[in-house]
């Protein structure tokens, strides 16, 4: 029992901390802003990424406190084995709703992140392990805060991102990652 509440305690934070920001931001402002910088390039650490990807996102529709964004990037991804090493790619894809007036935001999302990885098994005709290279995909879902300014310049967000693995192959089964957050800083013009 001790190590779920040392766990929820630093979720707990994260959403105090987002409520707190978001409050702030709307008592100051009463009308919100058109969002002219609607692009986003930024680098991706954890989150729907898995590891590290660099991004390109873009706002395509906004109407009033409600922004809708979609992003796309793309890693290499170490993976490592008994007979060789390998750099494998990998492809997060993400759609994001985020709500507030000005430059702080509650973001929430869902996406996709295909990939390559290293697979391991042992051939019981040949009595030799096998190292190939196998597709896998992990669905990451989002809460968290989104700094972004209407007009453009530094761009940061932070969240909770639990992952989804999805079963392609058929000795995989479906496998839930709760503890997992992501961070992401760039620029949007």
């Amino acid at each position: 029992m001790k190590n779920t509440k040392s766990l929820f305690n630093p979720i707990l934070a994260i959403f105090g901390a987002l409520f707190f920001f978001i409050s702030i931001e709307s008592k100051a402002q009463s009308k919100a802003e058109i969002f002219t910088a609607k692009n986003i390039v930024y680098l991706d650490l954890g989150g729907n990424a898995g590891q590290y990807a660099v991004t390109y996102g873009r706002v395509f529709h906004q109407k009033g406190k409600l922004k809708l964004s979609a992003s796309a990037g793309f890693s290499m991804w170490y993976q490592g084995s008994i007979s060789n090493t390998r750099w494998l790619p990998a492809i997060p894809v993400e759609l994001t709703a985020f709500y507030g007036k000005s430059k702080h935001h509650l973001e929430l999302g869902a996406g996709v992140t295909s990939y390559l990885g290293n697979s391991i098994y042992f051939d019981q005709e040949t009595f030799e392990s096998v190292d190939k290279v196998v597709f896998g995909a992990i669905l990451p879902v989002r809460i968290g805060y989104r700094y972004q300014k209407p007009n453009g310049g530094f761009f940061f967000r932070v969240g909770y991102t639990p992952l989804i693995n999805i079963p392609i192959r058929e000795d995989k089964t479906w496998n839930f990652e709760p503890r997992f957050a992501g961070l992401s800083f760039g620029k949007s013009f």
